[in-house]
C-alpha cells in the first residue's frame, strides 16, 4: 500500500510538473506570438516608412513627411543649398553620433505622427539645434574665430549664428 501510494504521489507530480510546464511553455507561446507582432508592426512601419532612406544622406529624405515639405523647399531656395545637405548641418559627423542623432529623432517624429502631437510649423528642439550650433561653427571656423574670442563660449546663449542667420538654411 505504501508502495502504491508513492507512486500515486509520483504520478501526481509529474502530472503537476507537467501543467507546469504546460503553462510556462503557453506563456512563452504567448510571449513569443507578441514579440513577434511587434515585431512585425515595427518592420512594416519601417518599410512604408521608408525608414533605410534615413541611414543616407540624400536631402529629399528629410521630405518624406508633409510637416518637412517647407523646410525642404526652403532650403533648395537658400544660400546653403549648393554646399550643404541637411545631415551637414543636423546631425553631428561623427558617426556614433550621426546614427544616435537620427534614430532619436526617428522615434520622436514617429511617436509625434503616430500620436498626433506634433508642432506645426515644426520647431526645432533645444538639443538639435545645440547641434546645428556646432556645425556652423565648424563649417565657418574661420569667419567666426573673432566674434567666438568675445564670448565666453560657443554654446553660450549670447553666441548664437541662428539668431541673425536664421533663414540661411531655410530660405521663406
Amino acid at each position: 500500500m505504501c508502495a502504491g501510494l508513492k507512486i500515486l504521489e509520483s504520478s501526481n507530480r509529474l502530472k503537476g510538473n507537467m501543467r507546469v510546464r504546460l503553462d510556462m511553455s503557453s506563456e512563452c507561446l504567448l510571449l513569443c506570438g507578441l514579440f513577434g507582432a511587434l515585431f512585425g508592426a515595427a518592420c512594416f512601419t519601417f518599410h512604408e516608412g521608408e525608414g533605410l532612406s534615413y541611414l543616407g544622406n540624400a536631402a529629399p529624405t528629410c521630405a518624406n513627411c508633409h510637416v518637412m515639405q517647407d523646410q525642404y523647399d526652403g532650403w533648395q531656395k537658400a544660400s546653403h543649398h549648393a554646399v550643404a545637405a541637411c545631415n551637414d548641418c543636423h546631425v553631428p559627423h561623427d558617426l556614433i553620433g550621426k546614427y544616435l542623432t537620427k534614430a532619436e529623432n526617428g522615434f520622436e517624429h514617429s511617436k509625434a505622427f503616430t500620436l498626433q502631437n506634433f508642432h506645426e510649423p515644426i520647431a526645432i528642439r533645444p538639443h538639435s539645434a545645440r547641434i546645428v550650433q556646432r556645425n556652423c561653427i565648424r563649417c565657418h571656423v574661420d569667419r567666426v574665430n573673432d566674434m567666438r574670442g568675445r564670448t565666453q563660449t560657443p554654446s553660450d546663449a549670447s553666441f548664437s549664428c541662428a539668431r541673425c542667420h536664421a533663414h540661411v538654411g531655410h530660405r521663406r
